[in-house]
């Protein structure tokens, strides 16, 4: 038996399967909470809870996480310094120090000047003890990058911190997203760490030797050394495991894939079994990257998406994740005799919900707290506590106790009410606290003049047309429009009138999506079904859709793609190659296709070992592309775009292409 351990640690739950993959099996299936402050705890419980005894009989251990997806969507993540070299970019970036450096390459990969060493130490020096990370972005570094490893020597040299060069993430062109995806890889550096440092614990206490594997945000895998390298590879890495094991379990061609889990709802579109790769890179949390992914759309509408009673009497869920009150209550009994306490139903909250309640989850490292935080932060260390039982406590007005800032850093998290909170309360769940959560409705509804049952069903329709909004939006972006359906009043007036129609409106409307949606998530099964109804639609939620992640990771495959690029240089008759590792200048073109396809496939060849692969097929894409002109008799050479992909299938792809081979040979 070849048996793999797969692992989805998502914002809310850890997911487990044990698959055999020559049959396909699915030979147990496990989940614990996600433990944020502690990821180890609910990993150990997970694989605990999987109750499987032959742990050393596993070959692979594979990870899919929405860790590193979560982390980008909520602003979290370490600090990061960033020096650009030779470029001050237009428009704003993910961080907070940064430093711009004299340097810099054009189009051909000369220096459009030379790099200033003094001023780059000095920069250098400026960040001791400010940061955890440093990025580096030149200017057309992926022409030439010479001065990003330069600078990268130095500040090696200087700080003992993880560093990260923009040429090493991506080849594309478009210095501003290059360096976003920079600073994002810096900044998601100790989360991923975290994780693979705490499976790789909990796999010690179980004798477990093989393997770490983690799923990239297009469906392959990595191995732990480059996913501990380039952690930005894993942004969407929880959705495109759920298409893996969403395509794995229902053996479905052309469908709209939904993932609805504890932060984001993640949306692909099948086509012959296949997700569309965006080429222009993903867009995670508002920040367009160069990492390329599975064409996944993300938003911020999940089980544990924070319900909000606004004060024009609309009910608003999401983007941002807090803890459900049924959770929390759950393990803190005491919460719920709490918000039996509130505030009067007419006291203007400006910061926070009635239901907000807050809890401890780790200390500051670099910023600087008032002495209110300070204060929040050891009331908080013995307990969660409700925003009116602190406010008693330490009698001050609501309204001037601002807590998002701590909850931004990632030292408190904020508890209130969630759609978890809604199942519970109309009695769909029973998992956790269903007191905690029937009074978190009542604050909120009585605060509305609403009924609690009334509030349950405004707040469920809320979220059901929101998820079919979702889904159109989706659909709507794979055929390449640029509409943004909720910015756009015109076609909201007509969606409106599909999806909650009045029984006195002149004009009806309906949509059809054509393709059955496949439901991943363990919510998907209490509000997909109202969608597909509203969308005209098929629903498959095929068995082990809960787990259905943790499926795709144990099922991937492994493909690492090595890109060179030959342009002509300033000199007639000489041409110059640009790779991420070198530049280099030749005299004719063929010595310099002969060298990139050489070194193609031995960088590519590394990368596949790197990524864990041991028995991997080298695929060469090699495109020489020329202008016709009619002035010359010759057509005009533009470039050569030279691709070497190392692939290794998971061991039930290589056992059907067997099979089938010999049935071929047999009819041959």
């Amino acid at each position: 038996m070849s048996l793999v351990l797969g692992i989805d640690t998502g914002g809310t739950y850890t997911d487990g399967v044990v698959v055999e993959l020559r049959s396909k099996q699915i030979l147990k299936k496990a989940k614990a909470l996600t433990t944020r402050e502690n990821l180890s705890i609910g990993i150990r419980n997970c694989i605990a809870n999987l109750d499987f005894e032959d742990f050393k009989k596993i070959s692979v251990v594979s990870l899919s996480t929405t860790l590193a997806t979560n982390a980008i969507v909520e602003g979290r993540g370490c600090e990061v310094g960033l020096l650009m070299i030779g470029y001050d970019p237009r428009g704003s970036l993910p961080v907070k120090h940064s430093y711009v450096l004299p340097g810099g390459h054009n189009l051909k990969g000369r220096p459009n000047a030379e790099l200033d060493v003094e001023k780059t130490r000095q920069a250098i020096d400026e960040l001791k003890g400010k940061v955890d990370a440093v990025a580096i972005s030149g200017y057309l570094s992926v022409r030439n990058p010479e001065h990003e490893i330069a600078v990268r020597g130095m500040v090696s040299e200087i700080l003992d911190l993880p560093v990260v060069c923009a040429h090493q993430l991506t080849t594309s062109l478009g210095f501003h997203e290059r360096t976003v995806t920079a600073v994002l890889n810096a900044r998601l550096i100790p989360i991923i760490t975290e994780l693979i440092e705490s499976v790789k614990k909990v796999l010690n206490e179980k004798g477990i030797e093989a393997p770490i594997m983690v799923v990239k945000g297009d469906g392959c895998m990595m191995g732990e050394a480059l996913a501990r390298e380039k952690p930005i590879e894993t942004i969407l890495s929880g959705p495109a495991s759920s298409i893996i094991g969403g395509t794995f379990l229902t053996q479905s061609a052309d469908a709209l894939v939904l993932d609805m889990g504890g932060t984001t709802t993640d949306i692909a579109i099948l086509k012959n079994g296949v997700p569309k790769i965006n080429q222009e890179g993903a867009t995670v949390g508002g920040w367009l990257t160069r990492v390329q992914a599975a064409q996944i759309y993300t938003y911020g509408l999940g089980g544990d998406s924070y319900i909000q009673a606004g004060r024009d009497g609309e009910i608003k869920v999401g983007p941002q994740r807090v803890w459900p009150l049924c959770v929390v209550g759950y393990q803190y009994p005491y919460l719920v005799d709490e918000l039996k306490l509130n505030f009067e139903k007419t006291y203007d909250l400006m910061f926070a919900q009635a239901t907000d309640c807050f809890m401890f989850l780790k200390d500051s490292t670099h910023e600087v707290l008032n002495d209110q935080e300070k204060q929040v932060i050891e009331i908080l260390q013995a307990g969660p506590r409700s925003l009116f039982y602190l406010t008693q406590r330490m009698d001050i007005d609501p309204n001037l106790l601002n807590l998002q800032h701590l909850v931004n850093l990632g030292v408190l998290a904020r508890i209130s009410l969630t759609p978890s909170d809604l199942l519970h309360a109309r009695g769909t769940y029973h998992q956790w606290n269903r007191e905690a959560a029937e009074i978190g409705v009542e604050v909120l509804a009585n605060r509305m003049g609403k009924s609690s049952n009334e509030f349950i069903h405004l707040a469920s329709e809320k979220i059901i047309n929101d998820l079919c909004i979702t889904c159109l939006q989706s659909l709507v972006g794979c055929d390449e429009q640029s509409i943004r359906i909720k910015n756009t009043p015109e076609v909201m007036y007509f969606i409106q009138k599909a999806l909650s129609p009045q029984q006195d409106q002149s004009l009806d409307c309906s949509f059809k999506i054509n393709m059955p949606i496949i439901g991943i998530g363990a919510p998907v099964e209490a509000w997909l079904p109202a969608v597909a109804e509203k969308m005209n639609t098929g629903l498959i939620i095929p068995e082990h859709a809960e787990v259905a992640n943790a499926v795709g990771a144990a099922t991937g495959k492994i493909m690492e793609t090595v890109k060179v690029l030959i342009k002509p240089g300033e000199k007639d008759g000489t041409y110059l190659l640009h790779a991420p590792w070198e530049y280099k200048m030749f005299e004719n073109l063929e010595n310099a296709v002969a060298y990139a396809l050489d070194s193609a496939k031995k960088q590519a060849m590394l990368a596949a070992g790197k990524a864990g692969a041991k028995e991997f097929e080298l695929v060469v894409n090699h495109q020489d592309k020329y202008a016709q002109s009619g002035m010359i008799e010759k057509d005009l050479y533009i470039e050569s775009l030279i691709e070497i992909t190392a692939v290794e299938r998971p061991e039930w792809e290589r056992e059907e292409i067997k099979e089938k081979f010999f049935v071929d040979m047999q009819d041959l």
